[in-house]
């Protein structure tokens, strides 16, 4: 099972046709992944027959969420609901580094019969064979996580051992920098059956004339005049190492 992160409906399209078994679909790739839009869900629904899961994250940064934050999130989860999405992704953490087991738990239930992924959070948790157990606990589907390092290779040894330790109960699915080069090493020494990439390419600008003077997002480092769009040679070519 090849997992593809998709930022926009044109992404997604490519995606299904370069032979992905399902879809993340996202906003903010600058940000790790947020809410899309209610369109775009809606767009992308129409347009894909293979699995659509929706990242359930009102903003960037922790996740540690505000009761307004919450709110936004349940509504988020019951829309998708109505548009026929097939899961959510999502998750909710306290300041400790522990999970937050009643607001998790509330929305893993709100979102059944969807399958439901707790996201990288759990990259961030303070201790990952107490989270794995609480998550297996609560109904969690799967984890999609790096093994609690910047990339699933870096964090090989810890994902192996949650895979070992949910002995089947939930899905453990390696997730950050996988490419063609990896994917067959981190399939042999976890013994994972799920992964997750973007396999995305920067898209130039169409635009001909390009303000020097201006930057929309106010960060310098982001680009105004390129995009990521996902790369079907790319997921081709880690489908082909996968299989």
């Amino acid at each position: 099972m090849l997992e593809i992160c998709c930022y926009s409906v044109k992404s997604a399209i490519i995606a299904e046709q370069a032979g992905a078994n399902r879809i993340e679909l996202c906003a903010g790739v600058y940000e790790g992944g947020t809410t899309p839009s209610l369109a775009t869900i809606q767009l992308v629904k129409e347009k894909l027959s293979i699995p659509v899961h929706v990242i359930i994250r009102p903003r960037g940064a922790d996740f540690c969420y505000s009761d307004i934050e919450f709110e936004c999130m349940k509504k988020d989860i019951l829309s998708c609901k109505e548009e026929g999405v097939e899961g959510v992704v999502s998750g909710v953490l306290l300041a400790d580094g522990k999970i937050d087991r009643e607001r998790t738990k509330e929305l893993v239930d709100l979102a059944k019969p969807m399958s439901f992924t707790f996201h990288r959070a759990f990259d961030m948790v303070e201790n990952h064979f107490e989270a794995l157990h609480e998550l297996m606990e609560m109904g969690v589907d799967r984890i999609l996580t790096s093994g609690g390092m910047q990339t699933a290779e870096e964090g090989i040894d810890l994902l192996k051992e949650l895979v070992d330790r949910a002995e089947g109960r939930i899905i453990i699915m390696p997730g950050s920098g996988v490419n063609e080069n990896n994917i067959g090493k981190l399939k042999e020494i976890t013994g994972a059956s799920e992964f997750h990439c973007s396999s995305k390419k920067l898209v130039k600008s169409k635009m001909k004339y390009q303000n020097p003077n201006i930057n929309m997002g106010g960060e310098g480092s982001i680009p105004e005049f390129e995009y990521y769009e996902a790369d079907p040679d790319k997921i081709k070519n880690v489908l082909s190492k996968l299989n």
